[in-house]
């Protein structure tokens, strides 16, 4: 129940966030949320990870699909990827990552001190 928690708080703070801050604020809001909750360190990267990466397709289709995938086709031809839904799976996959490691980066920070 508080990795399902984790992860929805650090969708809708990084939701918020990314309004007003530049795009590494995710990383910021994953690692407090790592750090304030006593979840297990796999967990945490679970929830950093999904939280971002839910966050990131989401925003991804927002904006994708109203100008009919005409960008994500012209950037996944220019990074010779074969179709725009590799292009917004690799989006999604970095995020994650960032999410993720930050996260793990704010549990093992709290299991230090």
């Amino acid at each position: 129940m508080r990795l399902i928690f984790t992860t929805l708080m650090i969708l809708v703070f990084a939701a918020i966030g990314e309004q007003f801050c530049p795009w590494w604020i995710i990383a910021i809001v994953s690692f407090i949320f790592g750090f304030m909750t006593d979840l297990k360190r796999g967990h945490a990267f679970v929830a950093g990870f999904l939280g971002i990466g839910i966050f990131w397709l989401i925003l991804a289709l927002w904006h994708d699909i109203p100008n009919e995938h005409i960008l994500s086709q012209k950037m996944a031809f220019l990074f010779h990827l074969p179709n725009y839904a590799l292009f917004i799976l690799v989006t999604v996959l970095l995020g994650g990552l960032v999410g993720g490691l930050s996260a793990l980066s704010g549990i093992m920070l709290r299991k230090v001190l």
